[in-house]
């Protein structure tokens, strides 16, 4: 299995590859599977670099409706397409800044070939799309700075359409987390639960640590107790928080261009 970072705010080499604030991710196994698309056609240039062909892939997962993993569906059309349903929701900074899905859910259903699940989607008989990732722990996703329009009322966005992938191998559970608004403890769980395997082999992706030190020092307490060695923190991931995890697993980051071979 092929994993490959098609767009993330770093890259591997200036100026053959791009950078932007958001991600995108190649999987290729039994099936080809692009995780999320950032938000220009930065993930399509950067797939040309690699000569990765991403008209035939088979399925497009979406991670969550934020505007950071879904603008670039702009460049495409036709694909089938997974994600959660609540995805659609009228979603806000707290500026006021629409950062939502680029098309209704109605336009979507002319654009793509749309799937929606809220409970997990098995891909292949070894990729499983999590859905919605029930948030148990009680250090995670407890806060947020986002809101929704709902009966023309504010609301509080805490992203429930949150999801991630979890593919079964040999050694264990490798774990592909857009965003990780669920918390990516609660993912791991989640995951665990979904593909009834304690064993986790490889943690990779988004994991939404910023300024909150109290969160990142409990996250890592749980992949130590959780024996998780092979960790890649990318996307939404504060400089302090990476530092952290470099002193406690001398991580590698992971950047556009990059591939892990598993």
């Amino acid at each position: 299995m092929k994993i490959t970072i098609l767009c993330e705010e770093e890259t591997v080499k200036e100026p053959d590859f791009l950078a932007e604030h958001g991600l995108s991710i190649l999987i290729e196994e039994d099936k080809k599977i692009l995780f999320d698309v950032g938000h220009s056609d930065v993930f399509l240039k950067n797939a040309k670099q690699l000569k990765k062909d991403l008209n035939d892939i088979d399925i497009l997962v979406l991670s969550h409706g934020h505007w950071d993993h879904v603008d670039g569906l702009k460049y495409l059309k036709k694909n089938k397409v997974l994600i959660h349903p609540e995805a659609f929701v009228d979603r806000h900074r707290a500026t006021g800044m629409y950062i939502g899905m680029p098309y209704k859910l109605e336009e979507m259903k002319k654009k793509f070939k749309l799937i929606t699940s809220k409970e997990p989607y098995k891909i292949t008989d070894n990729i499983t799309f999590l859905g919605e990732i029930p948030r148990r722990n009680n250090f995670e996703a407890k806060k947020t700075k986002f809101y929704m329009m709902k009966d023309n009322k504010k609301q509080p966005d805490f992203t429930i359409d949150d999801s991630a992938l979890a593919i079964k191998t040999k050694k264990g559970l490798v774990v592909i987390s857009g965003c990780g608004h669920a918390g990516i403890c609660n993912t791991i769980e989640h995951a665990k639960e979904v593909c009834k395997c304690e064993d986790i082999h490889i943690v990779i992706g988004g994991f939404h640590l910023k300024e909150d030190k109290e969160v990142v020092e409990k996250t890592i307490d749980y992949l130590k107790e959780n024996k998780i060695k092979n960790i890649y923190p990318m996307h939404c991931v504060s400089l302090p928080a990476l530092s952290r995890f470099y002193q406690e697993f001398k991580i590698k980051k992971l950047c556009a261009g990059d591939t892990l071979e598993i």
